[in-house]
């Protein structure tokens, strides 16, 4: 994340954070949270540790946007112990996607997108970025909007090497 530069734009409130919602309840076998079109108990303790690395690069001038589906807003309660708002544009992110994330990016406020695996390597494969056919489940894609207007995927963090990358991060988020 140093040398993506996602502290620094972080910082300055530059960044878009499109977070894939946690394990699945319908395709799991581990036991699930609440309704089965939820999220697992072990999906909804990944989240909150995700949540915690979120909240130790710092929160202040961030924005948290959730798909309306079960399991992207338990995702967001379990990442930030708070009721998150909705949006239909992050459940069906079709072509106008790239156009919605932008609308909804504040200046000097960082986004937090909590979304679904379809929309992140649609976005991806747009974008002309090398993914995978799924991504990981609470994984982060980070992005910036350039100078010209137009996104940069800046670099992907899947939830279990938030602990080795925070150990490296700068003492001055």
């Amino acid at each position: 994340m140093q040398r993506s530069g996602i502290y620094q734009h972080w910082k300055a409130g530059e960044v878009i954070a499109l977070v894939r919602h946690a394990e699945r309840c319908d395709r799991s076998a581990n036991p699930c949270l609440g309704p089965a079109d939820g999220i697992t108990r072990l999906g909804s303790a990944t989240a909150t540790d995700l949540g915690k690395a979120f909240r130790s690069i710092g929160m202040d001038r961030t924005d948290v946007i959730s798909s309306p589906m079960t399991r992207t807003l338990q995702t967001a309660q379990a990442m930030f112990n708070q009721v998150t708002s909705s949006q239909d544009w992050l459940l069906n992110c079709a072509d106008n996607f790239e156009n919605d994330i932008k609308a909804h990016k504040l200046q000097g406020r960082n986004l937090i997108l909590v979304t679904h695996s379809g929309c992140i390597s649609d976005l991806e494969s747009r974008m002309g970025f090398a993914h995978a056919l799924a991504t990981e489940y609470t994984s982060s894609l980070f992005l910036t909007l350039g100078a010209d207007g137009k996104l940069q995927i800046l670099g992907i963090l899947n939830a279990k090497s938030w602990p080795q990358v925070l150990k490296e991060a700068p003492n001055n988020l």
